[in-house]
C-alpha cells in the first residue's frame, strides 16, 4: 500500500509539472516569435517582452528538471523546500506574466495593444502580422499565464504533501508489524488487523469475568461441591484413599506410628 500511494502521488505532481513545462513552452514559443519578429524587421523591443521572454525560459528549464527529480528526490525535506519557494517565485512571476499581456483579454477586435506596438486589429505594418493576429497571440500567452498560476500553487501544495508522506513511510517501515515492507499501511492484515489487535486487548482484560465451567472442564476432586459425578475415569480408585470406608473398614495408612485409635501419619492399613 505504501508503494502504490507514493507511486499515485508521483504521478499527481508528474501531471502537474507537466502542465506548467507546457504553460511555459508555450509562452516562450509566442514570444520567441515576437522577437525573431521584431528583429528581422528593425522594430524596437521593449524590456518587458524580454521580460517575459525570460520568465518563459527559466520556467521550461524549472518544470523540465522538476519532472526529472521526481523520479529520486521526490519528498525530500530539502529539495522540496527549494520546489515550494521556487513555485511561489513562479507563481509573482506569471502574475506579472498575465498582467503585461491582458491586451490579449479582449475581443482583439478594433484597436488592439500587442508587444509589437498598438493599432487597428485589421491593420498590418510592413513586415508583420496583423495587430488582430498578435493580439490572438497575446491572448493565448495571457491564457496559459492564468493556467501556471494555479498549478504552480497546486505543486507547492503537493511538495508539502511528498514531505510528509516520506515521513510516514520512514517512520512506519520496514518492520516486522508490515512484513518488512515500506509504509505505514503496508502490514499484513492492513486496516483490519486494528480491529482485530482490540479484540484481542479486549480478551485480555484483566477485569472481565472468567467464563463458567461446563461439564467437561470440572476436574476431579473430594469436595462434594465440585465432585463430577459419573465422570470418573475407567479404573479410577474410588475406594482404597484415605479416609474412605471399603466393606466397613476405614483406610488407614499401613507403615506408621499410630497415637491415637483409628489415625496413623505414614502408609495405609485397614
Amino acid at each position: 500500500m505504501g508503494a502504490k500511494s507514493t507511486f499515485a502521488l508521483k504521478c499527481l505532481q508528474w501531471f502537474i509539472r507537466g502542465i506548467q513545462f507546457c504553460c511555459c513552452a508555450v509562452g516562450l514559443a509566442l514570444y520567441s516569435y515576437f522577437l525573431a519578429v521584431a528583429a528581422q524587421n528593425n522594430v524596437t523591443i521593449p524590456k518587458w517582452v524580454r521580460a517575459i521572454e525570460g520568465i518563459a525560459g527559466v520556467g521550461v528549464l524549472y518544470t523540465f528538471l522538476g519532472l526529472l527529480l521526481l523520479c529520486w528526490l521526490a519528498g525530500h525535506p530539502f529539495t522540496s523546500f527549494i520546489a515550494i519557494v521556487l513555485d511561489i517565485a513562479f507563481v509573482g512571476a506569471f502574475i506579472y506574466v498575465a498582467q503585461a499581456n491582458r491586451g490579449g483579454a479582449g475581443s482583439c477586435q478594433g484597436r488592439v495593444d500587442t508587444p509589437l506596438g498598438s493599432g487597428d486589429a485589421a491593420a498590418s505594418p510592413s513586415g508583420l502580422p496583423t495587430y488582430g493576429r498578435l493580439c490572438k497571440m497575446e491572448t493565448a500567452v495571457f491564457s496559459v499565464s492564468i493556467v501556471a498560476i494555479l498549478f504552480f500553487v497546486l505543486s507547492a501544495l503537493m511538495e508539502a504533501v511528498l514531505v510528509r508522506h516520506r515521513r510516514k513511510e520512514a517512520r512506519f517501515g520496514p518492520s516486522p508489524a508490515n512484513n518488512y515492507t515500506s509504509g505505514y499501511g503496508s502490514g499484513k492484515g492492513g486496516f483490519f488487523s486494528r480491529f482485530r489487535r482490540n479484540k484481542n486487548a479486549d480478551s485480555d482484560n484483566p477485569n472481565a469475568l472468567p467464563e463458567h465451567a461446563t461439564p467437561d472442564q470440572i476436574r476431579q476432586s473430594y469436595n462434594t461441591e465440585a465432585t463430577a459425578v459419573g465422570n470418573e475415569p475407567e479404573g479410577y480408585p474410588k475406594y482404597g484413599e484415605s479416609g474412605h470406608q471399603y466393606d466397613g473398614q476405614t483406610a488407614y495408612p499401613e507403615n506408621s506410628v499410630t497415637h491415637d485409635a483409628g489415625r496413623s501419619t505414614n502408609g495405609y492399613r485397614y
